[in-house]
């Protein structure tokens, strides 16, 4: 089983969160980012996440991949704390974000989360809606927060964009600023949850260019994806997720050419018989 390789959408602008973020491309897995342990999440009495454990290093990019149902995106808003846990455990940089009396804002304030749907405030321009979290969850001036937002817009091309609103803008366009606006906060741990899902075939493409640039910058991500020839490409480890569990990890190669759990197996035949892989 060879899953074929996402065609290369081109070098694209540099993305990442500016250069004193780290240490670039060639940099290796770093100290521990996240550690999940035993995480266990019920909705009405259906079990989500069954004991789920999963681990990040530094400058590590991980892809959950996995039927619907899953668990990939509830992992991911766990994580961000949008989502209370029934059991388990989640560490960030090893401090326990997890344990009761732990205010939530301040946890996300070293967490970027994009969703499939782009929940930009329409009524605000895209400078407005890039800014808003620096300078009232941050108390960053306006000025600052614009000096940054505009430096990030002009990286992805959309410095031009700057005063205009969501609704004129392509899918791709607004996916890009809301990634943008993970990246204005300069997260520790960004989260990607099924970020190209709603967008034209045709618009994929730039916003998998910046999540391939913001690899090369040495950003710290954890994306769920449908895109399995991309996971392949920009992932240091590929998750498969079944039942709320993590059946089987490793390297791209390995877990998507060689799987060695029937139930991996069964779930790549089927992307294959989609024309998916």
């Amino acid at each position: 089983m060879d899953p074929k390789p996402t065609p290369t959408a081109g070098p694209g602008p540099n993305v990442g969160p500016g250069p004193n973020a780290g240490p670039g491309p060639n940099a290796g897995p770093g100290p521990e980012v996240l550690r999940c342990r035993g995480l266990r999440k019920e909705f009405g009495g259906q079990v989500v996440l069954d004991g789920l454990d999963l681990t990040v290093a530094e400058h590590q990019v991980v892809a959950l991949i996995g039927a619907s149902g899953s668990g990939k995106s509830t992992l991911l808003r766990c994580v961000n704390l949008l989502e209370e846990l029934h059991d388990g455990t989640i560490e960030l940089d090893g401090e326990e974000i997890s344990a009761p009396g732990i205010d939530p804002d301040k946890v996300r304030r070293r967490i970027g989360m994009v969703f499939q749907s782009y929940n930009l405030f329409p009524h605000l321009s895209v400078l407005d809606n890039v800014t808003l979290a620096p300078r009232r969850v941050h108390r960053r001036s306006r000025a600052e927060a614009e000096t940054r937002a505009r430096e990030l817009l002009d990286r992805v091309g959309l410095a031009a964009k700057a005063d205009a609103y969501p609704d004129r803008l392509s899918g791709g366009q607004q996916q890009r600023v809301a990634i943008v606006r993970a990246l204005a906060n300069s997260p520790r741990l960004l989260l990607l949850d099924e970020v190209t899902s709603a967008l034209d075939p045709e618009l994929v493409g730039e916003v998998l260019t910046m999540i391939r640039d913001l690899k090369a910058e040495g950003m710290t991500m954890v994306l769920a994806t449908h895109e399995m020839g991309f996971a392949r490409e920009v992932a240091d480890q590929v998750c498969f997720l079944d039942a709320g569990r993590v059946v089987e990890s490793g390297p791209p190669e390995q877990v998507l050419a060689h799987p060695t759990q029937p139930r991996t197996r069964q779930f790549l035949a089927r992307i294959i018989e989609a024309n998916r892989l």
